[in-house]
């Protein structure tokens, strides 16, 4: 399992990823966690970026979300939704898309397509990963 999701344990699933800036604050921390270095330049300063949670080369500007080169990365569901699939599927890799659309009332279709992410991320490394960058 993911060091994102290993302080979490066994939890109530609403509690834990209660909002977006929550999870963009956990994926923050886990992306940098070694910290910043700029994808276009490679400086290691920078200030906060438009977005929350983003950052913001201080040399050439570029500014990069916490989602950017992500598994999560151009997500079109909430990202405590998607934080949710991402935990349930870890923890219940077996689990239906079907399950998973009653349990967190999303369509079956988005579920099918963001388990498919993850389950290729567990399938490839071995645990879920969230720099592995989706395929699509």
């Amino acid at each position: 399992m993911s060091n994102i999701f290993s302080q979490i344990g066994n939890i109530d699933l609403e509690s834990a990823f209660q909002n977006v800036d929550q999870c963009l604050e956990l994926l923050a921390a886990e992306k940098w966690k070694d910290g910043y270095i700029c994808r276009k330049c490679g400086n290691t300063n920078y200030c906060f970026g438009k977005t929350l949670h983003s950052r913001r080369c201080t040399r050439c500007k570029h500014d990069e979300s916490a989602t950017a080169n992500t598994i999560f990365h151009r997500c079109k569901i909430p990202l405590n939704e998607a934080f949710k699939i991402a935990y349930i599927v870890c923890n219940q890799p077996d689990i239906s898309t079907y399950d998973l659309s009653r349990m967190l009332k999303i369509r079956q279709m988005t579920c099918w397509k963001f388990k498919k992410r993850i389950s290729e991320c567990l399938d490839k490394k071995g645990y879920f990963d969230v720099m592995e960058m989706p395929n699509s």
